[in-house]
């Protein structure tokens, strides 16, 4: 498989273990239009390479994933919201179809796309000074990219509500104390810890591995299934909310946002 077309996602192989990298670190690797679009046909190019076994996701520099680039979403028009959204869609199902397990290494803050990406990965190792949040509240948009689907499956639905409803940041160590993720490690480590996991996955009865994947993820996609279409529908009515515009703008401004729901 040639991963030479990606721009803003890195990839290392090492015998059967795929290291992939988000690759805007100045931007705390934020998802801007072009790393959407990669984002959206990376994994089914992982899953079609039988060379890889395994799959480490994680961020390069010091952060994971800080969600939606808000400059994008300002710039953005008719065209690339519908784009946007077939997108958004594609990147959730092509993760739960990837046959290989996938594990993400949390090195920095995962905040909203970068936190659902963390979420789906089968398992979750995070630095302990990261964070993790889900604030798509805050800009006037529900948690449409699978959001709303992930977290009321990992910690149920009224701790989901409450951290989806407030846009909350959560700590490493809270994260794990509610059952969002599996393991916090020091700091430099998450990485470490997810190459090994994945390395013993590699290394491991591959097909029973993607086997008991696959029946596990009929859960997850049961849910999506359900969710998802929704969710992603109603996220894309509210980008032409008032609320919307007025976080945007609010950002830009640096100040606080005045909602009026409309």
């Amino acid at each position: 498989m040639n991963y030479e077309q990606y721009n803003f996602i890195t990839f290392e192989k090492d015998n059967g273990v795929l290291t992939v990298r988000l690759n805007r670190p100045e931007a705390f690797n934020a998802v801007n239009g072009a790393l959407h679009e990669e984002l959206s046909r990376v994994f089914a190019d992982i899953a079609a390479d039988r060379s890889v076994h395994a799959v480490v996701l994680t961020g390069e520099g010091r952060g994971f994933c800080g969600g939606g680039d808000l400059a994008w979403m300002r710039d953005i028009n008719q065209q690339g919201i519908d784009q946007l959204f077939r997108e958004a869609r594609k990147i959730i199902i092509d993760m739960l179809e990837l046959p290989q397990p996938i594990i993400a290494a949390v090195n920095g803050h995962a905040a909203g796309l970068g936190a659902t990406l963390a979420l789906f990965c089968d398992m979750i190792f995070v630095a302990e000074s990261a964070k993790i949040s889900d604030p798509h509240v805050r800009v006037g948009i529900a948690a449409g990219d699978g959001g709303g689907a992930i977290w009321p499956l990992l910690v149920g639905p009224t701790r989901a509500k409450q951290y989806l409803f407030t846009g909350d940041t959560l700590s490493a160590t809270e994260a794990e104390r509610i059952g969002l993720v599996n393991q916090v490690v020091a700091n430099g480590e998450a990485l470490a810890s997810a190459t090994a996991m994945a390395r013993r996955m590699a290394d491991g009865p591959r097909l029973a591995i993607q086997a008991t994947k696959a029946v596990v993820n009929k859960i997850l996609r049961d849910t999506v299934n359900l969710v998802l279409d929704t969710s992603l529908a109603l996220e894309k009515e509210n980008f032409f909310s008032a609320d919307h515009k007025e976080a945007i703008k609010a950002f830009e401004e640096k100040r606080s946002p005045v909602y009026r729901g409309a």
